[in-house]
């Protein structure tokens, strides 16, 4: 139920009437090839009745689309999951009653009640499937490009900056680099191996202490990320991800290393992204 409350970014209205208009050519599309609902023992121009079922969903998805669209942002709420799915589903019912408007009129049938019901029924009832899914892959992608986002981040704000990390032990040695030379931090038993780049290449030191002590030493630098219970990285050494809800790999510093976001840190990552 959790990601029902994660925030979903209304879509500008050029990419509203786009999708509507895909909506539109999918619908009549399917009728034209498939030509259910007695569309295959009709007896006019089935190619015409195909896009004229094509125009009222566009027409319908897109009025819906940009009035609840304009109602919202006027409002000021944060548009969030639930919203998009109430949204798509509200959506699918006022193409349904449009279609079955339409439907009555081209078969001579009554507009009546149980007419409708019926016609929105199937509506409902493939229009709900799509719906769920479309919402799933649009939250999906919407991740990825806040993932994208957040891979842009540049470094040039802590240019010059660095850093020191204090070996514990008594004739242990502090290691002192570069902010943005550092890739991640690995914690190993009682040591954190540190990993950084000099002169292109990856190199690794390890200190006697441990990974929350780190932590803590760098609490001030708002790029260092625990994203695994053995594993905190530098989010401006990141070049590229992949994954999903159960976990991403992050790749670092142009392909000189790999780190795992485990399952348990992925709520943490999308909530530091949105």
């Amino acid at each position: 139920m959790s990601i029902l409350q994660k925030k979903y970014p209304i879509q500008p209205d050029g990419r509203v009437l786009g999708r509507c208009a895909l909506y539109g050519i999918a619908v009549a599309s399917i009728l034209f090839l498939l030509r259910p609902f007695g569309l295959s023992i009709y007896y006019g121009n089935k190619l015409l009745v195909a896009l004229l079922f094509g125009l009222v969903t566009f027409g319908c998805s897109a009025a819906f689309k940009l009035v609840v669209g304009h109602l919202f942002r006027k409002s000021g709420k944060t548009w969030r999951v639930w919203h998009q799915v109430l949204s798509l589903i509200g959506m699918v019912l006022f193409i349904g009653i449009g279609n079955a408007i339409l439907y009555c009129i081209l078969f001579h049938f009554p507009i009546t009640l149980k007419t409708m019901l019926v016609i929105v029924y199937w509506t409902l009832a493939v229009g709900l499937i799509i719906a769920l899914i479309s919402t799933a892959l649009s939250y999906y992608r919407v991740m990825r490009r806040q993932l994208e986002a957040l891979l842009d981040k540049k470094p040039e704000a802590q240019q010059g900056v660095s850093i020191t990390l204090h070996d514990t032990r008594v004739r242990g040695n502090d290691l002192s680099l570069p902010i943005n030379d550092l890739l991640y931090l690995e914690a190993q038993k009682n040591n954190v191996a540190v990993c950084y780049v000099k002169d292109g290449k990856l190199k690794r030191n390890e200190i006697h202490t441990t990974l929350a002590a780190v932590l803590k030493d760098l609490g001030d630098y708002g790029n260092i990320f625990q994203c695994h219970r053995s594993f905190a990285v530098n989010l401006n050494s990141i070049t590229s991800a992949s994954g999903n809800s159960n976990g991403y790999t992050l790749i670092l510093g142009n392909n000189l290393a790999t780190v795992p976001v485990s399952r348990p840190f992925v709520p943490k990552l999308k909530s530091f992204i949105s």
